[in-house]
């Protein structure tokens, strides 16, 4: 087990560079198992999800070599469609793995997912679509058993936009017989990143970047090669961290448009930004930081995974600020570890009031999720003295060597071992 230890109070300064979105590339990696060949993703992040789908992939036979943030994906000797609970049970994006399986094989065994420990995120959207398209499904023990001689085209409208069901149907219409019109998709940028690579693969999809979907399913795709778009949510997070310092940094990131929203909210609280050729520089040396309420919502709205972030800059805020999570209504986990800092947040349903404080205080927390986690590494960079976050496990699956970056930036965190769990 390991933990960070961050001494906080201190001004960051410089530059650093955006890793690969670990959301697309987890989607876009399965999406290799519909065709038969060697398949190129570059910028790929070296976070544990990653490495958790690669093991999922080699046990379907996939073979893969990653090297330097690029990973090769050979689906030319797929030997099983089954997805073992050992394999799913870390992670919930493993469900990705269903459509491709029942498209190019008509049949799929797949545990029921795991991931982070809040919250039940159902899958139902994911089921029905498959039954749309002609997949008989059943549940056994645990196991979603997926069958059809040959997936057919439907329409299909999901009552609520999902950025799994999205991708999970998508993959499974390219190599449906006909057409599939898939309305209130999700237009996420991963999403887009997903029908991007089916396209370069060789699918007919219409409406990319739309929440309508028209696919034309073909016989068989190609390998494919991609760049992955930079990761939106540690972009975010790292801008917070230079805001709730008070510090002078930037980031190289090229998607602007894909962070509207926290970019927005951003500027709203104070802080200076300058967007240009690649870079985003944030200013918030002279910041008197204003409260600033925040609802997420689907994208282009504010993500909810940067809301815990959020709530921990809201915390040194003037006065005080509202935080309302419209996406998962129990995601606060964090709010009491932030309080153990100093920070003054109460939850009331769905919402957390902050009310902003003069000051917080380092002391011992514990991380409980992936975002969670990230928002005690940015309180801590705040407090004064010195702050130890346990069971960072959770931050190394979705964040590349988070410590380095900021580090490099001029924090004073540390990893090390440690026997307390």
């Amino acid at each position: 087990m390991e933990k960070f230890i961050i001494y906080g109070g201190k001004q960051l300064s410089g530059t650093v560079k955006v890793s690969g979105a670990k959301n697309a590339a987890l989607a876009i990696m399965p999406a290799c198992l519909l065709n038969s060949g060697k398949n190129i993703l570059r910028y790929v992040p070296e976070v544990n999800d990653i490495y958790t789908m690669i093991k999922l992939l080699n046990h379907l036979g996939v073979e893969s070599m990653f090297t330097n943030n690029e990973l090769e994906l050979d689906s030319t000797k797929i030997i099983s469609q089954d997805a073992p609970y050992e394999h799913v049970k870390k992670m919930r994006a493993s469900v990705y793995v269903l459509g491709p399986l029942l498209a190019k094989y008509g049949y799929a065994k797949v545990s029921l997912p795991g991931g982070c420990a809040w919250g039940p995120r159902p899958i139902n959207l994911h089921l029905e679509a498959m039954k749309k398209l002609g997949a008989g499904i059943e549940l056994d023990q645990g196991y979603i058993i997926a069958k059809c001689n040959k997936l057919k085209g439907a329409k299909i409208h999901f009552d609520i936009s999902s950025v799994g069901a999205t991708g999970n149907t998508l993959m499974a219409a390219v190599l449906a017989k006909g057409s599939t019109v898939i309305s209130n998709a999700a237009i996420e940028p991963e999403i887009t990143a997903l029908a991007d690579f089916l396209v370069g693969m060789g699918a007919r999809i219409n409406g990319i970047g739309t929440n309508l979907l028209e696919v034309e399913g073909v016989d068989e795709l190609k390998p494919g090669v991609m760049n992955i778009i930079n990761d939106r949510i540690e972009a975010g997070t790292l801008l917070i961290a230079g805001a709730i310092t008070k510090s002078k940094i930037s980031i190289e990131y090229d998607y602007p448009d894909n962070m509207i929203a926290v970019l927005s909210k951003l500027s709203d609280s104070g802080v200076k930004l300058l967007i240009k050729n690649g870079l985003i520089t944030l200013d918030a040396a002279d910041c008197d930081v204003k409260s600033v309420d925040v609802t997420t919502a689907i994208f282009p709205g504010f993500p909810t995974d940067m809301q815990a972030q959020w709530i921990a800059y809201m915390s040194i805020a003037g006065s005080t600020a509202r935080v309302t999570d419209n996406i998962y209504f129990d995601r606060f986990s964090h709010v009491p570890e932030l309080n153990r800092l100093g920070a003054d947040i109460a939850v009331n349903d769905n919402t957390a009031v902050v009310r902003g404080v003069k000051k917080l205080t380092g002391a011992k927390v514990m991380s409980t999720d992936l975002r969670a986690s990230a928002s005690l590494v940015l309180a801590a960079l705040a407090a004064e003295g010195s702050t130890e976050v346990l069971r960072i496990y959770h931050l190394d699956r979705g964040y590349e060597k988070i410590e380095k970056k900021l580090e490099s930036l001029g924090a004073s965190i540390e990893r090390i071992q440690t026997s307390e769990f």
